[in-house]
């Protein structure tokens, strides 16, 4: 859990995926095209990507992919992502967590 503390700090936006999940490549093409350029941690390649996912579990997250974090903050799934892009609330918070700069 500590180890994914650290991870979920080190930069502004934090994904983790599996490259096997069509909306983990859903998430990360959206902020990609937002012209963020997120820390991508994909679990089914990385060592202890397993125990990864489990603490993701232990933080609420279901599924477990994706999980977004901005600002070191979790925002969700899939679901959360594209309700705060429809909504227009995404963006106001990839400026604050300073990921993005238009």
């Amino acid at each position: 859990m500590e180890n994914l503390q650290k991870m979920i700090s080190e930069k502004s936006v934090v994904i983790f995926s599996k490259n096997s999940c069509c909306m983990s490549h859903t998430i990360k093409t959206l902020f990609l095209d937002f012209g963020v350029n997120p820390t991508i941690y994909e679990l089914d390649e990385i060592n202890r990507g397993r125990e990864i996912e489990q603490a993701l579990s232990q933080l609420g997250c279901s599924p477990t992919v994706p999980v977004v974090f901005i600002g070191g903050q979790l925002v969700g799934g899939a679901n959360q992502v594209m309700s705060l892009h429809l909504n227009r609330s995404l963006v106001p918070m990839l400026k604050r967590a300073g990921a993005l700069w238009l």
